[in-house]
């Protein structure tokens, strides 16, 4: 992979370094700092921008993933204009366009292979932090507190987070396994048990199901493509389920509790008939991004009459958000931001599925594949039960993904084949 080499001659094209600098920046501090985090991100779009322009090498012809992401960048404004409430629809569509320039701008990027292993490395580097940091917060705070990501925020979604930065870890650890030393393999395996503990003690039951999942997923892959059998990651899955079950963390006991008092969803399905409710009265375009949390009890009540319907209370219940990827969506963007939404994450899956690394891939090819189809996993599967896809975790998808779309297109004809 060949880096874009800037005009020698231009009076103001920023060094590729500084670009460099400001995305890994921004990788790292995605889970820590909330200010830091939106500047690095307007420095880093205007210098991509400024830099392309010079050269005039935006990387590429258009394809479909551009129209894609155009649709998907315009989706939430169209939402705005038609939004059956009014409040935070125009600040909420933002959001998007955060993430979604995110991923334009890496699959464009022609970036060479050091600066793609800087960004992997960035990436682990602001989780470790922010774990340290957030272990610091729950043993010094003199009363409980649940392990979270400063940046982050809520434990849900910090597990969201969490989750998929340990896809990333685990594509890494198997894709450099034959070519690492002891010491590296060491240092993989004692970070790999950082995560996976770290993920227990957030106590998310569909993160750490998600993560089970993703890591057999991904493990599975790469066996398949090397022709050898699923025997042994068979056998390492049914050993973690084991020693999982064994030891009964408490996010077993939590599972186990609910499942005795028959409350498996803890209340969500509340949340839901909230989300089911708005999107029956706003079904094209829902009742605006960031507008969830706005629908009251009376807007129900009205709602139900509206439609012939008895009311009653106790079987809604309010919240921020919906709870739930799709429900949320739906909610808030109804029929017309869903759509676009599924055909994103079809793209996504399609963007994994036929373009498996070949068993002679570099680690690197290896390693995007594998973290952009886990952040796919979590995305899609934790989506059913919390709302994903969103701010931080939403910006760490874009950078897998990206990361990968690129990496697969600029790469050697051999490095990746159909599956």
């Amino acid at each position: 992979m060949s880096d874009t080499v800037f005009v020698p001659s231009s009076p103001v094209a920023v060094p590729r370094r500084i670009e460099h600098g400001t995305l890994l920046a921004l990788a790292f501090v995605l889970p820590l700092f909330e200010a830091p985090k939106n500047i690095l991100w307007v420095v880093f779009v205007a210098i991509w921008l400024l830099n392309r322009w010079q050269t005039r090498d935006f990387g590429g012809r258009w394809d479909y993933w551009d129209t894609l992401i155009a649709l998907w960048l315009g989706s939430g404004f169209a939402v705005a204009a038609f939004a059956g409430i009014r409040g935070d629809e125009w600040n909420a569509a933002v959001d998007i366009v955060r993430y979604a320039a995110v991923l334009w701008m890496l699959k464009r990027s022609r970036y060479a292979d050091p600066i793609w292993l800087a960004l992997i490395a960035a990436i682990l580097a602001g989780t470790i932090v922010g774990l340290v940091w957030g272990y610091y917060d729950v043993f010094t705070a003199g009363e409980f507190r649940w392990l979270t990501l400063n940046s982050v925020g809520h434990v849900n979604h910090s597990s969201i987070y969490l989750a998929i930065v340990l896809g990333l870890s685990v594509a890494a650890t198997r894709a450099w396994w034959r070519e690492a030393g002891a010491l590296w393999r060491a240092a993989n395996l004692a970070l790999l048990a950082f995560l996976v503990v770290a993920l227990f003690w957030m106590q998310s039951r569909a993160a750490v199901g998600a993560a089970f999942i993703m890591a057999f997923v991904i493990l599975s892959a790469y066996a398949v493509r090397r022709r050898r059998g699923l025997g042994l990651v068979a056998l390492t899955a049914a050993g973690a389920i084991a020693a999982t079950l064994l030891l009964s963390p408490q996010v077993v006991q939590k599972n186990r509790t609910f499942m005795e008092k028959s409350y498996v969803l803890n209340g969500r399905d509340d949340i839901w008939r909230v989300g089911l409710a708005a999107w029956r009265e706003f079904p094209l375009f829902g009742v605006g991004m960031g507008n969830f949390g706005r629908i009251d009890y009376k807007q129900l009540e009205s709602w139900s009459a509206r439609r012939g319907k008895a009311f009653d209370k106790q079987s809604f219940a309010l919240h921020a958000h919906g709870h739930s990827l799709y429900i949320n969506t739906l909610a808030e963007r109804g029929l017309a931001g869903l759509s676009v939404l599924l055909a994103v994450l079809v793209a996504w899956a399609l963007a994994l599925i036929r373009r498996i690394p070949d068993p002679s891939a570099p680690p690197l090819v290896w390693t995007f594949w594998g973290s952009a189809a886990g952040g796919w996993i979590i995305t899609v599967v934790v989506g059913a039960m919390n709302t994903t896809l969103h701010h931080e975790h939403a910006l760490l998808c874009m950078l897998l993904l990206g990361g990968w779309l690129s990496v697969a297109r600029h790469a050697a004809p051999n490095v990746t084949a159909r599956a």
